[in-house]
């Protein structure tokens, strides 16, 4: 279970809603950042919900220094405004040392010294030998079926000895893995709606796991299709996505809108970015975007052919 000084002591009901925008600053936001910062906002603010923006900065040696900068620059210049203090994970080492400290205690996380090679291409299955010495842990997963019903994508069904096996929650460097963190964070922010890109789906039966080990509720999952490059990669820091402008904020904006299948009237286009979004939340049909992975980014937000 979740130690009690990691339970959340917020306000917010239990009916309430609560979103987020959790960007990691290994670079600037481009617009598939945008689409899912868009999409999260309209959909905590349609539900008069609250939205919160967290910063995950769990990786050092691959964090762009100018990054958060940029982050809340074009957040802001897109009136895409967070509710309450920023949330930085890198001061979070403590509360997440709880969590691992709970699963250790309750034979549910273990020290694993195994390799990427030793392991090949196969799984990790239940607990192995540990000689001593620097090591990752891993959660214990354990076999049958994880599902989830998703907002967007429908049911989904994951076999956890046959595709998930047990995954890292430290990492043998002492860094905090994405899994662990991410859940520890949105149990304590009382997440109850996670609106986030596709490519994170194979995340959440990892993610449900340890919801139920820490005894919290799960969220309610809403995946939504990513853009994608000429060559059909998704958009991303690592495949040197192009950078946005916070100088062409209203013009991003209508985009993100039109992308994601908002069809904004012509007569707002150059309107400000504040007034898109006044149109935009009592408009949101999120489902409009149901069973897409995957679409085209607008042509200036793809790499030169």
């Amino acid at each position: 279970m979740l130690p009690d000084s990691l339970v959340s002591t917020s306000s917010v009901s239990e009916s309430a809603y609560t979103g987020r925008f959790a960007p990691s600053p290994t670079g600037p936001l481009h617009f598939g950042s945008l689409l899912a910062a868009v999409a999260s906002y309209l959909d905590a603010r349609s539900h008069q919900g609250r939205w919160l923006l967290r910063i995950e900065d769990l990786d050092p040696p691959r964090e762009d220094p100018n990054a958060v900068p940029h982050i809340l620059q074009t957040l802001e210049s897109c009136a895409l405004y967070w509710d309450g203090d920023i949330r930085y994970q890198s001061q979070r080492g403590e509360a997440y040392e709880a969590c691992l400290h709970s699963l250790t205690e309750r034979g549910l996380a273990f020290p694993c010294s195994c390799s990427r090679k030793q392991l090949g291409s196969g799984l990790h299955l239940g607990r192995c030998a540990y000689p001593g010495g620097e090591c990752a842990w891993r959660f214990l997963v354990g076999s049958g079926i994880e599902s989830f019903q998703d907002q967007l994508q429908g049911l989904q069904h994951f076999s956890l000895d046959q595709e998930i096996g047990d995954f890292v929650i430290r990492r043998r460097d002492h860094l905090w893995s994405y899994q662990l963190a991410v859940v520890c964070d949105d149990i304590d922010q009382g997440m109850t709606h996670v609106m986030r890109g596709i490519d994170l789906i194979d995340s959440t039966p990892r993610q449900q796991v340890l919801y139920r080990a820490l005894g919290a509720r799960i969220p309610v999952w809403s995946h939504i299709p990513v853009a994608v490059e000429r060559n059909g990669q998704k958009l991303s820091k690592q495949n040197l996505a192009l950078p946005l402008n916070p100088a062409a904020s209203a013009d991003n904006l209508w985009l993100a809108l039109q992308w994601l299948q908002q069809q904004p009237p012509a007569a707002l286009r150059g309107a400000s970015p504040a007034e898109l979004l006044s149109w935009a939340i009592p408009n949101w049909q999120p489902q409009q975007l149901a069973g897409q992975q995957q679409m085209p980014a607008p042509d200036h937000f793809r790499q030169p052919a």
